[in-house]
């Protein structure tokens, strides 16, 4: 993953951290012990799109929401390299 990635899901994580409310019981704990809820990764992935210009199918995202922080950065990660490659 590269430091302009990393860079950008800890800032979005650590803001969303005090922007996802109602964290329930399907919450996951990523770096730092943020928590962060499924509708959290939704909109991660959300910001994603915008700021990396790749594009998330309905089926990808619904995947997304349900992984754990970790899986998460490291699926999109994999998903915005090759993107940027072009």
């Amino acid at each position: 993953m590269t430091d302009e990635i990393r860079a950008f899901l800890l800032a979005a994580l650590t803001e969303m951290k005090y922007d996802v409310s109602d964290v329930d019981d399907d919450t996951v704990f990523g770096p730092a012990g943020l928590d962060v809820d499924s509708l959290g990764l939704a909109e991660l992935a959300v910001r994603v799109e915008d700021r990396f210009g790749v594009a998330f199918d309905d089926d990808e995202a619904e995947e997304l929401a349900m992984m754990t922080v970790g899986e998460f950065s490291r699926a999109v990660a994999a998903r915005i390299a090759p993107a940027s490659a072009h």
